[in-house]
């Protein structure tokens, strides 16, 4: 199993340091994995835990890992920002209770740069046959903000990726080297929008088809 040098998880947790966010999950899944996952953020179970993908949205992710054959161990499961990034809300409670609570939020472009090290390390020390990125965030850490999940989904694109070349740094730069990413939508997009499901399916053939070349490939 791979995992980050506790600096580099030092580093990110000493950057993110006033933000509104808790918990650090570490990236999980072998070196060279079949697939390299990049989500958006862990949520609340994942932030207790510290294992990413795991709740409703993890269901959902290890369907789609199944219908290409694939389970948690052939993979590795990471996001653009590390801890739990959280605003307070009003909840109101069965017996019409009002109670403060924590509610799931994206991750800011400075949380992200805050973090960035951590994807950073894992991309240039991980192998995998295929990036796939999860939803817009883990798609715009990559290939900039113009980058959108509803008109790239599916799509195999092979291209240089973000990265942060000094700790100092405010702004990415780009790599040397090109990588394959195939960009589908988030587990947890279907949860509000159930329409997106047969996009979402579509795309992991696609990613099983993607695999399945390069087996035929090396058999060949």
């Amino acid at each position: 199993m791979f995992r980050i040098p506790d600096e580099i998880a030092r580093i990110a947790l000493e950057r993110s340091k006033g933000f509104q966010v808790e918990g650090f999950v570490r990236g999980e899944g072998p070196q060279s994995p079949t697939l390299l996952l990049i989500g958006e953020a862990p949520g609340e179970h994942e932030g207790v835990h510290g294992v990413p993908f795991i709740g409703r949205a993890g269901d959902e992710l290890m369907k789609s890992l199944a219908s290409v054959g694939l389970t948690r161990e052939d993979v590795y499961m990471t996001s653009a920002f590390r801890s739990r990034p959280y605003k307070w809300g009003t909840k109101k409670e069965r017996d019409g209770t009002l109670t403060e609570r924590k509610y799931n939020r994206p991750p800011t472009q400075r949380e992200q740069l805050a973090h960035a090290p951590v994807l950073d390390y894992e991309v240039a020390n991980l192998t995998p046959k295929l990036i796939v990125t999860l939803g817009n965030i883990g798609l715009q850490r990559l290939l900039g903000k113009q980058a959108k999940v509803t008109l790239l989904h599916g799509q195999l694109i092979t291209q240089p990726i973000q990265y942060l070349k000094a700790l100092d740094d405010t702004q990415y730069s780009w790599t040397d080297e090109t990588y394959t990413i195939l960009p589908t939508f988030h587990p947890a997009s279907i949860f509000y929008r159930p329409s997106l499901r047969p996009n979402l399916e579509e795309d992991w053939m696609r990613i099983g088809e993607y695999l399945q070349g390069l087996t035929n490939s090396s058999i060949e």
